[in-house]
């Protein structure tokens, strides 16, 4: 009871973990109008956050939904939701952790790609909620002199996102996702990087180049263009530096570029 003879509210820490645990009792103090200890209420409320957290999954990883069946990934999301209690009160960023979650899932552990489907998913909603940079245009980059260029350090747009994988994860996202309708041939034994960017208001996915990984990464990391283009080279031997930085520039991976 609180000092003015009402009963005390429930512990936050209590509630919150009864709302996703429904083996945990309702928390003392959750009462009704008539001053009564109050399960219905309780379990309807408690429904209703889970079922929002699950919608906020669905929303979020679509062409994962897709490739399990609708009913099948709902349960699964109601799996994940009461592992995985939001810690963020910004629902639209809820859900990072599920393609971990996935990974680590044994009754899918003959679908290894959906982890990395996920990844894509999630990088997809980073980018399109990231902040707002004017790319660098290849004619900015064309002012350099050719002499100085190897020397130039570029800047990753806010927006770029690289997710590496074994798996064709670009062609499950694009068949489950974009072009649904499509009769998509998929090769499991087709390794697939992918550059998620969002040059203006549309977010695009690209299917990188042989060495486009290692280039783009050595990049990240401060080399050169120079040293990220010989690292690359020494890679991966079909690396076409050229074909590279033009795709880069036209899906808008760069922000900046300095000597």
């Amino acid at each position: 009871m609180s000092a003015d003879g009402q009963p005390a509210a429930p512990a936050l820490p209590a509630f919150s973990e009864a709302l996703l645990d429904t083996s945990l009792p309702v928390p003392s103090g959750v009462i009704g109008p008539d001053g009564k200890p109050a399960p219905k209420r309780f379990s309807v409320y408690r429904n209703n956050v889970v079922v929002s957290l699950v919608e906020a999954i669905e929303q979020t990883f679509p062409a994962v939904q897709r490739m399990l069946g609708e009913d099948y990934f709902k349960a699964l999301a109601r799996v994940f939701v009461v592992g995985n209690p939001p810690t963020s009160p910004v629902l639209m960023w809820y859900g990072a952790e599920f393609p971990a979650f996935l990974e680590t899932f044994e009754p899918l552990a003959a679908y290894p790609y959906l982890a990395d489907v996920a990844r894509v998913e999630w990088s997809w909603l980073r980018a399109y909620h990231s902040e707002d940079a004017m790319p660098l245009s290849p004619g900015e980059l064309g002012e350099v002199a050719p002499d100085t260029l190897g020397n130039m350090t570029l800047k990753i747009h806010p927006a770029a996102i690289l997710v590496e994988s074994a798996w064709p994860i670009l062609s499950f996202v694009a068949a489950n996702r974009f072009l649904p309708d499509d009769d998509m041939a998929i090769d499991l034994n087709d390794a697939q990087s992918v550059l998620i960017t969002r040059p203006d208001l549309d977010v695009e996915l690209m299917l990188l180049r042989p060495g486009g990984v290692l280039f783009l990464e050595q990049l990240t990391s401060g080399s050169t263009l120079g040293q990220a283009a010989e690292a690359a080279s020494a890679e991966v031997e079909s690396f076409d530096l050229s074909g590279v930085l033009t795709d880069f520039l036209s899906a808008g991976v760069f922000r900046t570029f300095a000597s």
